[in-house]
């Protein structure tokens, strides 16, 4: 990871919160001061299992994906790009080791909070608090969308309802055996699936 100085033309993430709720003058301050930044190149590794990850990311440019490993076999859980928040969970949430691996799979520029801030803002800042209603909500909806997937006995139709419903925009620029891994289907099935849709 390479961090870059904290300057307030690096303050994506504060555009982006505010399209979801606007911020007071005194949060905007705060989070100007807290806020950093980060770049991970292709494929490194941001967090690993039996780690504590304290930090929530916004990607301005990139790709990431949280992964388990499983009978020495990666299994990939979840896909973010451009304008979505990322963390593990367990770490951020209840300051636990995680049992996922997080990966960078293109050169990834974020900005991020440190978890410590994270709260101060919840309980200093009540627009932070209607922020983070807004967020959880989306990211039950993610949840939901992928525990559908995950119950589609279907590899056509898995296939299908990731391009209806979650990311088709993405689906050039994810590597094909992490999609596969995602999908829950072979390489060559979703090479076969993905020639046929053509």
């Amino acid at each position: 990871m390479t961090n870059k100085p904290n300057s307030r033309m690096n303050q994506y993430i504060l555009q982006y919160l505010n399209s979801i709720y606007p911020l007071s003058p005194e949060l905007e301050s705060f989070l100007v001061d807290k806020i950093k930044s980060c770049s991970f190149e292709k494929n490194e590794i941001i967090s690993k299992s039996g780690e504590i990850c304290n930090r929530l990311y916004l990607i301005k440019k990139g790709m990431v994906r949280g992964y388990f490993i499983s009978d020495s076999t990666e299994i990939t859980t979840w896909i973010d790009t451009e304008n979505e928040l990322f963390t593990s969970i367990t770490g951020f949430f209840r300051n636990q080791k995680t049992e996922e691996y997080i990966q960078s799979l293109e050169i990834t520029l974020c900005d991020y909070l440190e978890n410590d801030d994270y709260k101060y803002c919840l309980e200093h800042f009540p627009e932070m608090q209607q922020i983070n209603r807004i967020m959880m909500e989306e990211y039950y909806i993610m949840a939901e969308h992928r525990v559908y997937l995950a119950r589609i006995p279907n590899a056509s139709k898995r296939l299908e309802f990731f391009i209806q419903h979650m990311k088709p925009q993405i689906l050039d620029r994810i590597p094909k055996k992490h999609l596969a891994s995602y999908l829950a289907i072979r390489p060559e099935t979703l090479s076969r699936l993905t020639k046929d849709m053509n």
